[in-house]
């Protein structure tokens, strides 16, 4: 029986990633005391916090990682906890210095403080901006199937939940893990391929958000700048209905960004919605399509029924020079995957509704990327 090397450990376990960080587990240094007795693999794994809420789903990669080795008999597995010192080393590695991170309003590339990473001109993320002149339109619903389907065809994706007053992405995500603290750092939860984050997360249950303006303005600028985003390919953002704080402070944060406008066929909401994409040429972002929400019902009987009307969406594409990209029915499972988590373009992408939002993320993943801004942005 041929006998494993404490080193032929590390390099099976290489491979191994930590849940939350997208990392190799040795190349976090979270692998120490490795040593072979008999064919008994002992080693410990440091994780980042204690209670490490996926401490299980790491002790299932390792021993998958280490057992098929010739002459393993067994893994004996011990954890421990990384101190302050290894933890503000491993938040320096990956995230950067937190100091400066604090400001009460934006400045385009004038102020010292923490970069806004996704204004850098290196920055390879799409920013996205879901917006709607005003609400019930399914807004909500939209950037989270979308999301959804963007990672399911591959690619990395992180939405920020900035509907401060009238969250709801954890809940249609299913994301109930809480965010995790690393040394001012936070880890955002993923769930279906995407990681979010939202105010939701640190507000009692059924407290209202009560805030003016500046603290507004705090929050999204954490968001952006506290979360360990990873620079993924795909950054949505659920926007509150309507032209007030947040959306003047996101065009600022986001010089780059993406506007995606949702409607319903309905002529009154595409009148209200073209306000928010006058909004967006105003502040120099750029609208680049329409997004028609509940369309058509289908009955029992196989007809289309236009319960909202017809035609506001492709009304509202026209007059903004922009393709309407998608026409989304009304379906029941829609509204069940909000309410319960499961999102339809996650659990039944086969069906009418879950193609739509494919073929949606299909077009916006080929469309040509806004040109970088030439100026990083900072907050001051």
């Amino acid at each position: 029986m041929s006998v494993v090397t404490p080193d032929q450990v590390i390099e099976a376990l290489r491979p191994v990633q930590d849940p939350e960080l997208h990392r190799s587990i040795v190349d976090l240094n979270m692998v120490r005391d490795v040593s072979i007795n008999d064919g008994v693999v002992a080693l410990t794994v440091t994780l980042t916090i204690a209670g490490c809420p996926l401490r299980n789903e790491i002790q299932n990669r390792v021993n998958g990682a280490i057992r098929p080795l010739p002459g393993v008999r067994d893994v004996q597995l011990n954890f421990g906890v990384m101190t302050d010192d290894e933890r503000a080393a491993l938040r320096e590695k990956l995230h950067g210095s937190p100091a400066a991170s604090a400001g009460s309003a934006p400045a385009q590339g004038h102020a010292q403080g923490r970069a806004i990473p996704f204004a850098q001109p290196g920055s390879k993320t799409r920013p996205l901006l879901i917006s709607s002149g005003k609400g019930g339109v399914g807004k909500s619903s939209v950037t989270t199937n979308l999301a959804v389907a963007l990672a399911a065809a591959g690619h990395s994706v992180g939405v920020v939940d900035a509907d401060i007053y009238g969250y709801s992405i954890p809940r249609m995500l299913g994301a109930d893990r809480e965010p995790v603290a690393i040394d001012q750092m936070l880890l955002p939860p993923e769930s279906y391929g995407v990681r979010c984050i939202s105010i939701g997360y640190f507000v009692p249950d059924g407290q209202a958000v009560v805030w003016r303006g500046p603290m507004l303005h705090k929050a999204l600028e954490q968001f952006l700048t506290d979360v360990f985003w990873d620079e993924p390919d795909f950054l949505l953002v659920d926007m509150p209905p309507g032209t007030g704080d947040i959306a003047l402070s996101l065009s600022q944060y986001l010089p780059r960004a993406e506007v995606y406008v949702v409607t319903t066929p309905q002529d009154a909401a595409q009148k209200v919605a073209r306000l928010s994409a006058a909004m967006a040429k105003k502040v120099n972002m750029t609208v680049r399509g329409v997004i028609e929400n509940m369309s058509w019902f289908t009955g029992d009987d196989g007809k289309r029924y236009e319960l909202f009307g017809q035609g506001g969406g492709k009304s509202l594409a026209d007059e903004l020079g922009v393709p309407l990209l998608a026409q989304i029915p009304l379906v029941n499972q829609l509204r069940e995957g909000g309410d319960n988590g499961k999102p339809i373009a996650a659990i039944a992408p086969q069906s009418e509704v879950g193609q739509v939002f494919t073929e949606l993320a299909k077009k916006i993943a080929e469309m040509k990327p806004k040109k970088i801004f030439s100026q990083a942005l900072k907050v001051n």
